[in-house]
């Protein structure tokens, strides 16, 4: 009889296992894990997570966070797990949500390849470049749902650009735990060659979003402002308008200018302010459980 292998390999810390690390400190009981998720080739790695728990020790309601990506590759290695004191995250656990965010392959401690690269700009693969960045979503909102302090229904997902990107490719997978879908300034190809508004084949990313919409399933949340540097709204509109007409549902608001770049937004100091009341009637809408 032949031995299986499970690698979890490439994670920048020393060798780990599966599950939490040490025990929740802080006001919102914070606690590193570390989440399992499979390659499309099989293959087992782990992403580096971050659990924020709300006040209260019934069952919550989870909320995935999505990250984005740098323009500047060796930046990748750089990141770190939002903060649980983050004003993103704040938002959340005030209203009694549970909190989980990872770093998706290629990303700070994580480590690995970067499982989500497009391609060269010369003809990029904005799809599959999405359903990567799903698949580390998925195992994101799997391990969160099961956690003994959550509920395992009416998660919702929020992802902000990449990430925003990687959410439009994930309600295209079978997520039946998920009931909330919001794509903050979400696309790839922004700041091609690291110059702010310059993008690598929009129209290609726009075509990739209609191909999208024609299995997304959940009704989604899209915000955009006015002065995103990575997004313009004549690209976003464009986004939206292939990614509709092609069968996918989403609400769109492009907003105002918000400080110097509005691709901030989401994580930014007063975000919260504006894009909290439509993100709050967003959710009223959807199922909870």
């Amino acid at each position: 009889m032949g031995v299986v292998v499970i690698a979890f390999g490439c994670a920048r810390e020393p060798a780990q296992a599966p599950g939490p690390v040490g025990s929740p400190e802080g006001v919102w009981r914070e606690q590193l894990h570390w989440i399992p998720m499979t390659e499309i080739t099989g293959r087992t790695r782990l992403l580096q997570a971050r659990i924020c728990r709300p006040a209260g020790d019934a069952p919550a309601r989870v909320v995935v966070i999505a990250h984005g990506s740098p323009p500047i590759a060796d930046n990748r290695a750089t990141m770190t797990l939002l903060s649980c004191n983050s004003e993103a995250a704040r938002w959340f656990l005030d209203r009694g949500f549970l909190v989980a965010v990872s770093l998706r392959r290629g990303y700070g401690a994580t480590g690995c390849d970067w499982a989500e690269a497009p391609g060269s700009c010369s003809n990029p693969d904005f799809v599959r470049a999405g359903l990567e960045t799903a698949r580390d979503i998925a195992a994101t909102v799997e391990y969160a749902a099961t956690l003994p302090f959550a509920r395992p229904g009416g998660v919702v997902l929020v992802g902000q650009s990449a990430g925003g990107w990687g959410a439009v490719a994930y309600d295209t997978t079978p997520h039946p735990r998920v009931t909330a879908v919001i794509n903050m300034a979400g696309g790839r190809g922004g700041h091609h060659d690291n110059v702010p508004n310059s993008n690598c084949r929009p129209d290609l990313l726009a075509e990739a979003a209609g191909r999208l919409g024609r299995d997304a399933s959940t009704p989604m949340l899209w915000i955009y402002t006015e002065n995103d540097s990575y997004f313009s709204p004549s690209i976003a509109a464009a986004l939206h308008s292939a990614f509709t007409r092609s069968g996918g549902k989403a609400q769109f608001n492009q907003l105002g200018p918000y400080g110097a770049d509005g691709h901030r937004l989401f994580f930014g100091p007063g975000g919260s302010q504006i894009w909290g009341p439509i993100v709050e009637r967003y959710l009223a809408g959807r199922p909870s459980d």
